[in-house]
């Protein structure tokens, strides 16, 4: 193991929260010399068994590697753990959940401050680390060069995919995907309280939704082009008409299962705004233009 441990890029990690920790155990089970830091020392020594070094200050943390990779609750907390801290010459690696406006300025931040940056955005959760057939993955944004440089060591944990040069690029990737999550999250949650007060057992009905929603998900795809061509009645089946016109069946139907319409009502107010505009024979697609301001 320690003629292993010589080859492999050595980590300073910053943050031992979930996330953290399962980030730490995958570099180490990879052979790679660990430096910890968490504001809660009792979370870097329980890692201490398994190989890595805490450290007492996150500035000693920093000082012991090149490759530093920060992951904290939030941007302020990054301040607020990196202040005052040399980073001169560093590779800073940030994994915090943050906007696209904060990873832009954290990434000028970094450079005025000498060392290269790049963004992160995990999208997975604490158990699919190190877990490759889990399917996660972190994006990534920022220095190109960087990011080549330490792609086998970031590839540890998770799979990688770097979306541009642009350090705001991973969080927005990832707050889009997020959103969309959250979107069908809460239709999900509208289609359970239609039948929560029926003769029918949850169990039997989510097979049926999570097939139906993966046989719906490829209209992302339609969506795109419809975007990128500015046709959006292209390769339309159900036009806006069409649909607008079924969502009294929806609304009525929620009225006598005694649910709340509040999750369905924004996207039709939508709906029926795009057809007031005369646009019909269109898709679902006007929406989003709708929404931006």
């Amino acid at each position: 193991m320690a003629e292993n441990t010589l080859k492999k890029t050595p980590v300073t990690l910053l943050g031992l929260g979930a996330m953290g920790a399962a980030l730490a155990r995958t570099w180490l089970a990879a052979g790679h010399p660990l430096t910890v830091w968490n504001r809660t020392p009792a979370r870097a020594a329980a890692l201490a068994a398994d190989g890595a070094r805490p450290a007492e200050t996150a500035a000693e943390a920093v000082a012991a590697n090149t490759l530093i990779i920060v992951c904290l609750l939030d941007d302020t907390s990054v301040d607020e753990v990196l202040s005052g801290i040399d980073l001169a010459g560093k590779d800073l690696v940030n994994l915090t959940t943050s906007t696209p406006a904060q990873a832009r300025a954290r990434a000028k931040w970094a450079r005025e401050r000498g060392a290269r940056y790049l963004d992160g955005g995990i999208m997975a959760v604490p158990p699919m680390i190190g877990v490759p057939e889990a399917g996660g993955y972190v994006f990534y944004s920022g220095s190109q060069e960087l990011f080549e440089r330490h792609r086998e060591t970031l590839a540890v944990p998770v799979g990688t995919t770097c979306v541009g040069e642009d350090a705001g690029f991973a969080a927005l990737y990832d707050v889009a995907l997020l959103s969309a999550m959250y979107g069908m999250f809460a239709g999900a949650a509208h289609s359970f309280a239609l039948i929560r007060k029926e003769d029918i057992d949850p169990a039997a009905l989510a097979p049926l939704l999570a097939d139906w929603l993966i046989a719906m998900a490829p209209a992302v795809h339609q969506t795109a082009d419809q975007l990128r061509s500015g046709d959006y009645a292209k390769g339309v089946v159900s036009n806006l008409a069409m649909q607008v016109a079924g969502t009294p069946t929806f609304l009525s139907t929620a009225e006598q299962q005694g649910v709340s319409p509040e999750l369905l009502n924004p996207y039709f107010e939508l709906m029926r705004r795009r057809l007031a505009e005369g646009s019909g024979e269109e898709d679902l697609t006007g929406v989003i233009d709708l929404l931006v301001r």
